[in-house]
This record gives C-alpha cells, sequence and structure tokens, in this order.
C-alpha cells in the first residue's frame, strides 16, 4: 500500500505541520473563492440576486455542516485501521464509507429538497428575491451527493496520509467553478441557477479528480466486489462516530443564527458591520480548523498504531502551531481592524466601523481558547470517543445562545460580541479535563504493558 505520508513516523512538530499547511492553503483558497463567487453574482446579477444567494446561505451551511462532519467521522474510522496497517480493515472501512455516503446522499436529497419551499417561508424570503433564492437553493441541495462524493474521496485521502491531492483538486474546484460561474450566468443567461450549478458540477468534476488521482496513488482505493461485503458491525461503527460529528457540526449552526438574529434586531448598520468582521474572523477559524484536521488524522493513525506517547506528543506540537498562529492573527486584526469595513463597503457609516471595531476587539483576544478547543475536541474524536466532544458541542450551543439572549438585553451589541468567547470557555472547561485525564491513563497503560504497546483493541 503506497502512502504519501505516514503520520506515526517522524518528528511530531514537523509532521504535523507538513500535513497541515497544504489542508490551510486550500482552505485558504477557499474563501478566497467563496469571496469571488459573491461578486460575480453581484456584478452580473445585480444586488436582489445577491441577496437571494445570501438567503439561502445558512441552510446551505448547515448542509454542508453535517456533510463534513459524517465524511470527517468515517476518515477516523479509515484512520485507526491505517495506524494498524490492517489492510484488509482499510479496505472494509473504505467500502463502508461509500455505502453510507449513497445512503445519506439519497436521504439528505430527498429531504431537503422537498422541504425547499417550508423552509424559504419559514426564513421569511422576501417575495422579490423568493424565486431566485428557490432556484439557488433547490440546484444546490439536488446536487448534494456531489457534495458527499466530494467530502468523502478527500477525508479518505486525508485519512491515507494525503493532504496534498485534496488542495490540487480544490483549486482545480474552485477555479472551475468561477469559470463555469461567468459561463452559465453571462453567456447562458442561467442566473443564479447556473451559479448553483457550477458549484455542483465543479464539485463532482473535482471529486472525479481526486478518485483518478487516489486510484493511481494508493492500491488499497482499488476495491474488490468482496470489499463491499461489509459487516454490520463496521458499518455500525463508522455509523456512531459520523452520524454524531455531522449532528455536531450542524447543531453549531444554530448558536450561529441566534447571534445573526440578535444583530439583526439592532439595525442595518449592525448587519454591515458584523458582517465585514465576521468575513475577517473566518480567516483565523480557517486557520484553525486546518491545524484542527492534521491532528485529528494524526492521533487517528497513531491511535491505530497504539502510539500513546506520540499523541500526546503531537496534540502538544499542534497546540503550540495553533497558539503561534492565533497570537499572529490577533494581533494582525486588531492592528489593521479600521481597514476592515472598507473592503467591503465602499462608503461606511461610523456606525458600521464602531460595530466592526467592536466585534473584532470582543472575539480576536480569545482565539487561543478557540485553538484549545479544536485541537482536544479532534483529538478525543479521534482516539474514538464521541460522546464528549457531542457534549461539549452542546456546552458550546447552549452558552452562545444565553449570551446573546441575556448579555444582549443587558449590554447590548457586546453581549453578542462576548458570546463566542464565553462559548468557546465552557467547551474547553468540559474537553480539557477528559483529554489530560484519557491520554494519562493511555501512556500508563502503553508504558506499562511493553509487550501491548498500548495498542487499542481492534474495530470492527
Amino acid at each position: 500500500m503506497k502512502k504519501t505520508q505516514d503520520l506515526t513516523k517522524g518528528n511530531p512538530f514537523s509532521t504535523i505541520l507538513t500535513y497541515a499547511i497544504p489542508v490551510i492553503g486550500g482552505n485558504l483558497f477557499q474563501l478566497f473563492y467563496t469571496l469571488a463567487d459573491s461578486v460575480i453574482v453581484g456584478q452580473a446579477l445585480g444586488a436582489d440576486a445577491l441577496a437571494a444567494v445570501g438567503a439561502t446561505a445558512t441552510v446551505i451551511y448547515l448542509v454542508l455542516c453535517f456533510i463534513q462532519g459524517i465524511t470527517g467521522g468515517f476518515g477516523i474510522r479509515l484512520g485507526h485501521r491505517v495506524g494498524r496497517r490492517d489492510e484488509a480493515g482499510i479496505r472494509s472501512s473504505i467500502a463502508a464509507s461509500i455505502l453510507l455516503g449513497i445512503l445519506f446522499s439519497v436521504v439528505l436529497t430527498i429531504l431537503c429538497c422537498s422541504l425547499a419551499h417550508p423552509i424559504l417561508r419559514l426564513l421569511n424570503t422576501p417575495e422579490s428575491i423568493y424565486a431566485m433564492a428557490y432556484d439557488y437553493m433547490f440546484a444546490i441541495l439536488l446536487g448534494t451527493g456531489a457534495t458527499v462524493f466530494y467530502n468523502l474521496i478527500s477525508n479518505i485521502l486525508r485519512a491515507l496520509g494525503d493532504s496534498r491531492t485534496p488542495l490540487v483538486c480544490l483549486v482545480f474546484s474552485s477555479l472551475l467553478n468561477i469559470v463555469l460561474d461567468v459561463v452559465f450566468i453571462v453567456p447562458l443567461g442561467m442566473g443564479v441557477a447556473g451559479a448553483a450549478w457550477a458549484t455542483v458540477l465543479s464539485q463532482l468534476l473535482s471529486a472525479l479528480l481526486s478518485v483518478l488521482i487516489g486510484l493511481r496513488k494508493f492500491a488499497v482505493l482499488r476495491l474488490r466486489r468482496a470489499d463491499f461485503r461489509v459487516s454490520g458491525s463496521t458499518l455500525a461503527t463508522h455509523l456512531g462516530t459520523g452520524f454524531p460529528m455531522g449532528f455536531q457540526m450542524s447543531v453549531m449552526c444554530i448558536g450561529q443564527l441566534s447571534m445573526q438574529g440578535a444583530v439583526n434586531a439592532l439595525g442595518a448598520d449592525a448587519i454591515a458591520g458584523y458582517t465585514a468582521a465576521t468575513k475577517v474572523d473566518q480567516l483565523s477559524v480557517l486557520v484553525v480548523n486546518a491545524l484542527g484536521m492534521a491532528i485529528s488524522n494524526y492521533v487517528a493513525q497513531n491511535y491505530g498504531a497504539g502510539q500513546m506517547r506520540r499523541i500526546r506528543s503531537g496534540v502538544a506540537a499542534c497546540l503550540l502551531q495553533t497558539s503561534i498562529a492565533n497570537l499572529a492573527m490577533c494581533a494582525l486584526i486588531l492592528g489593521c481592524r479600521h481597514l476592515v469595513v472598507p473592503l467591503f463597503v465602499s462608503q461606511p457609516t461610523p456606525d458600521i466601523r464602531l460595530y466592526a471595531d467592536q466585534y473584532l476587539m470582543g472575539v480576536a483576544p480569545f482565539y487561543l481558547l478557540l485553538g484549545l478547543l479544536m485541537m482536544y475536541r479532534s483529538a478525543i474524536q479521534s482516539m474514538g470517543n464521541a460522546l464528549i466532544p457531542f457534549l461539549a458541542c452542546i456546552v458550546e450551543l447552549v452558552l452562545r445562545v444565553a449570551a446573546t439572549t441575556l448579555l444582549t438585553a443587558r449590554i447590548g451589541y457586546w453581549g453578542v460580541c462576548l458570546a463566542s468567547p464565553l462559548a468557546w470557555l465552557g467547551a474547553c472547561a468540559l474537553l480539557v479535563p477528559v483529554y489530560r485525564r484519557s491520554i494519562r491513563q493511555a501512556v500508563r497503560k502503553e508504558e506499562g504493558e511493553p509487550g501491548m504497546v498500548g495498542r487499542p483493541a481492534a474495530h470492527p
């Protein structure tokens, strides 16, 4: 089995950093593409079209988060088998992931498309943009299978140790999407639906490219018919990891909805300032998410190999990397915060600038908490414990909604600004002691049973 990168060997610090850099690059490139996509729609079709796309963004992001969560969970299970060098188990895990991916594609497509109209009504979508919003959302949701396919193959490749191929295919997908946006919208006159179909088609072609590259790199991806005779227990373990992670990531979106609702109640200037600030805030989130993905696959492989001390060293190294990145990002954002609003609004009012400044000043100093949350949650998940990260997600949701509701009533907009840091703090209060206790017990077992080298029991 050819491997691009064995995460169970080498210096943990450099191994994780080498793995994470392509993921960070991919995330930043995806952010650039998202901004470019919005510019094309707005410039070519006008403000109403841009508003129609924006009106459906939360729903589409909710579905995307669920898909990223479940496929990421499947990747963790695959990573365990990669760490154990269990080729039969790797093939079975990939086959189980494909079968479950097909199941979720069918279910999500039918469910989401059938609920498109009720969802738009529930969101109080204005009649002036309703038709365009429906066309865009329906096309995106109809292509749910392409989104599942794209995320599934990307997570399979990362679990095998290859973080570069997903980056190459993401760049290809993003550039193709921009080209197709222009072609479908301008010469073909397909409107906002053209932008949606451009997204779906680019994801599908990118997934196919990932498969072709993966098949050349990894013989283990060339599955046989016998590999698809997957046991019920294997399907159950994959579902038991993937579904909670998907649900967890979807639940996080609900907290963001409560914050958006509180901001909307403060008026147009607050919305504009908050939107501009959150666009910049995404830079730090994307970097932290990339390092979280790196530590997730690192821990999964080493957990499968029974190398608990190496897990402890790797998590510590990744925490250091995340802290350095977050400190740099905090200093950059706070130092340049006055330049944020003019990037998005040509003639901003003083209130818009104030709202953006307040949000960044309230959130950026607490990026270290976000790094702790992501590193420990990813590590615990990859060690086979899905319950504690899920409970931490619930704590995060409750605190974010409660802080938004209660603090906004007392201190106004500052309540929104402090909601996320308080939610991160609450989640860390659960995750940090659980991780430390778990890794301490695992290392003691490894040191006490040298013959077993701390290897965990084989998962089906």
